[in-house]
């Protein structure tokens, strides 16, 4: 039902109206918009933590998961005066003022949109051109799944370490695994997507029947890939806490190191989330008290370039070209010419 009657929702000393509260947004489990505005209602503390000042997309299903679905970079219309903008600019050279969710509020107040997805930039509204936090995407490509990808998680541990760095990962709520190194914002992102790409290129050869850095899918194989490119300007992941457009509801839950290797997408969901959040609160809470540096990996860029000439790696197709990059031409494509 569709037409029902908007609820007000009490939120933190703020009041935010949920219209059509009944509307179904996940058919396969039958919850409705106001589980949504709910589950984000009980989930408020863990969600802002990976939110707070950062300029946030909505990824918008205004018909729940089985209808269209779109991003929405610029704040919309009819903001409240309450829910700050960051101004951020994006490849091209255009920008945009993004919503920059601070409160408890913010969130619900996305929800009555149909936002099931939240995608921040990894910098803070006070500096958007400098992340604070280095994003690893750990993608299984056909033939693998995320029993693989938590394999390469725990060597991507391993390497960190060895750099002094330390990781917080999640679930993404469907096969893959992130893993977050907060940095401080010292620099840019091209350099940020230059210390993932080393990054990458390390997981490739420790694990070189596992992992791929291959950004052309012809070229990956059944591996898992690790999508470097999440680090270039305007590339966003789903927000800790963030619900995905899954039929069973899956959230993209932070874990600790030690519950990965048992851990299940499915086990993480608008149901189970909160209780688990009530009772073991946010686990990765303690990344807030980290800002590591980016020194060691790039130090690891400038070895692969100097002794055997690795440069920089195509970007995504929407990016302009960057000095340095690659042909951006499929390898099958460049050999028929």
């Amino acid at each position: 039902m569709a037409g029902s009657r908007a609820v007000e929702l009490e939120v933190a000393g703020r009041t935010v109206r949920v219209s059509n509260p009944d509307k179904t947004y996940y058919p396969e489990r039958g919850f409705t918009k106001l589980d949504v505005a709910q589950y984000y209602l009980a989930v408020a503390d863990g969600v802002l933590r990976g939110l707070r000042d950062r300029p946030t997309t909505m990824q918008r299903f205004p018909d729940g998961v089985t209808g269209e679905f779109f991003y929405q970079k610029r704040a919309p219309k009819g903001l409240p005066d309450w829910l700050p903008t960051a101004r951020i600019t994006f490849p091209s050279g255009r920008f945009a003022d993004e919503m920059c969710p601070n409160e408890p509020a913010a969130v619900v107040w996305a929800a009555n949109l149909g936002c099931l997805t939240f995608h921040p930039w990894p910098v803070r509204r006070t500096d958007t051109e400098h992340p604070d936090e280095l994003r690893i995407d750990l993608d299984p490509q056909p033939g693998t799944g995320f029993a693989d990808a938590v394999t390469v998680a725990h060597e991507l541990c391993a390497l960190l370490a060895e750099h002094g760095l330390r990781g917080w990962p999640k679930t993404s709520g469907g096969r893959g695994v992130h893993v977050y190194v907060p940095i401080r914002p010292n620099w840019t992102f091209t350099e940020a997507r230059r210390a993932a790409i080393a990054v990458a290129r390390t997981l490739e050869r420790r694990l070189p029947r596992l992992v791929t850095a291959a950004w052309w899918k012809e070229e990956r194989g059944a591996k898992v890939f690790v999508d470097y490119n999440q680090m270039a300007r305007d590339r966003t992941i789903a927000s800790p806490y963030s619900l995905r457009a899954r039929p069973r509801a899956t959230v993209s839950t932070p874990l600790r190191w030690e519950e990965l290797s048992d851990a299940a997408p499915e086990d993480f969901d608008l149901r189970t989330v909160p209780p688990r959040l009530a009772e073991l609160g946010d686990v990765h809470a303690d990344m807030a008290d980290h800002a590591f540096g980016l020194e060691p990996l790039l130090e690891l860029a400038d070895r692969y370039a100097a002794d055997e000439g690795l440069g920089d790696l195509p970007y995504p197709p929407d990016h302009p070209k960057m000095p340095g990059e690659p042909a951006r031409v499929q390898p099958s494509r460049a050999r028929r010419h």
